[in-house]
């Protein structure tokens, strides 16, 4: 099994609690990323994200087809860092650690995400012409979001 990497890097001028308000909340998903990862949350979301909870989605990521998607917060640092891991959904593993560094002029957002895909070669083959380029995509998305709102 392919373990996968993807990080980003990027300064944004905002205290951490105001960073960690929005990037916390999986509300704000359909706000950051591109059009056609479309999320809708199923279950009850806390104002306050926590260790342990577990959030319930349904989202159409992949040829607009309809899949649903359970995540847990695993580890939660306010205003610092969260770690969420998919539990059930489209990869056979998957865990994203956002981390907020404080700066003089702001913080550095920080996305670590370790992945795996399902299904042996063809999880492969489709990672190397389709996954892996809507995964740069959606933190493309997001990037740029950001970088309007707190550049």
């Amino acid at each position: 099994m392919k373990i996968y990497q993807l990080y980003r890097q990027q300064p944004l001028n905002v205290t951490p609690e105001q960073a960690w308000e929005f990037l916390s909340s999986p509300y704000h998903l359909n706000e950051v990323t591109p059009d056609f990862f479309n999320v809708e949350i199923i279950s009850q979301v806390p104002n306050s994200i926590y260790a342990g909870l577990m959030i319930s989605y349904r989202m159409r990521a992949v040829f607009g087809i309809p899949m649903a998607w359970l995540s847990e917060v695993s580890h939660c640092q306010i205003p610092q860092r969260f770690i969420y891991e998919q539990r059930i959904g489209p990869f056979k593993f998957l865990s994203h650690e956002v981390r907020l560094t404080e700066t003089d002029g702001g913080v550095i957002l920080e996305d670590i995400l370790f992945y795996a895909m399902p299904l042996g070669w063809f999880g492969e083959l489709t990672h190397t012409l389709l996954i892996g380029s809507k995964l740069q995509r959606i933190f493309d998305t997001r990037r740029d979001y950001l970088q309007d709102k707190w550049g």
